[in-house]
């Protein structure tokens, strides 16, 4: 059975969805009018130590997605399928990561290093094998390192019309970098086909969530 998530309210007109790993409350609709189709937990074995290094949340203009998915698939399908992820990914729809941190000991080299590591693999897998390292390094590149992310920090990544990647560390502005092929890349991390083990529970919620824009 598929997971689905599970809604709170954080206040009297603010309602929640709980990343339940973490206990981090996630809004189900931003500012801009996104909604919250997913919910994950990023892990890492440390020193054979299981740790929680963030919670997050995917964020979609389901206006919009829904119009894509109707127009390329037109009826549901029985259960999401790769197609109904790769027009989420290229399409030129609007989406936001929200990371929110979990491990007190992370610092941002850190996060950064690992951050680019990840994008540039994933960048490299669209690219014909042609690793693009300086392409990579422009999300999280230009954010100082003496950024505290403590625990509770927020760090967001969102595709913009016009296939503009724009990154916010604690609501501040680290980055805007227009490519097709970095919001493709980036975004590929958490939807495409071969993600990694932790994130196929939130992809799966994701696909739930697009089913039911049919």
């Amino acid at each position: 059975m598929a997971t689905t998530l599970n809604s709170k309210s954080a206040s009297s007109n603010t309602a929640v969805h709980i990343e339940p790993n973490t206990g981090i409350a996630f809004p189900v609709r931003l500012d801009d009018g996104k909604s919250l189709n997913s919910i994950g937990l990023r892990k890492k074995s440390i020193l054979g130590m299981g740790i929680k290094v963030f919670g997050f949340g995917l964020y979609a203009d389901n206006e919009n997605l829904k119009n894509l998915l109707k127009l390329k698939i037109g009826k549901s399908p029985a259960k999401p399928t790769e197609e109904m992820y790769q027009l989420a990914i290229d399409g030129d729809i609007g989406l936001t990561h929200k990371i929110v941190i979990a491990y007190s000991g992370l610092k941002m080299n850190m996060f950064k290093k690992a951050f680019s590591e990840a994008l540039g693999e994933s960048i490299m897998k669209l690219n014909g094998g042609r690793k693009n390292e300086e392409l990579a390094n422009k999300v999280l590149g230009p954010a100082s390192d003496q950024i505290k992310l403590a625990t509770g920090s927020e760090v967001e990544i969102s595709k913009l019309p016009g296939y503009v990647l724009e990154t916010k560390v604690n609501g501040e502005l680290a980055s805007r970098v227009e490519s097709e092929l970095l919001c493709r890349a980036y975004f590929g991390i958490y939807l495409g086909e071969n993600t990694i083990e932790c994130y196929k529970e939130s992809k799966e919620m994701f696909g739930q969530s697009m089913l039911s824009l049919f």
